[in-house]
């Protein structure tokens, strides 16, 4: 079972197109493991909209329904969504920030999931 979910959520995000200017869809699959053991596998499938902020800022916002496939139990299906900002730093140098969501199941907020991420992305 765990081939089949690993290969269609890649064949699924290879047709992701990249983000532009205004409206646009991301899928985004991700799996996670613990050393061998394959722990779970999430789906997203967002509808976004993304502009620029100024000359050298982008910010965005996504959300859509997310579908869950833990290890030896059945699918979970969920809400989730992210909104960021990326700017330039130098020519050279950006930098990144982002809030994500995601509903334990269906559209109920009890034990919604909260994360963040932030980085640095130097050009050569």
């Amino acid at each position: 079972m765990f081939n089949k979910i690993a290969l269609s959520t890649l064949a699924v995000s290879c047709f992701a197109a990249p983000a532009i200017a205004g409206p646009y869809v991301n899928v985004e699959a991700k799996q996670k493991w613990s050393g061998e053991n394959y722990k779970s596998a999430t789906l997203d499938t967002h509808v976004g909209y993304e502009n620029k902020l100024g000359d050298s800022a982008t910010w965005y916002i996504q959300g859509g329904p997310q579908v869950r496939f833990p290890d030896d139990a059945e699918q979970v299906g969920a809400a989730s969504g992210k909104t960021g900002l990326k700017f330039k730093v130098t020519k050279r140098l950006s930098a990144y920030g982002e809030i994500s969501a995601a509903t334990k199941e269906g559209m109920e907020l009890e034990g919604l999931g909260v994360g963040t991420k932030a980085g640095l992305k130097y050009k050569f």
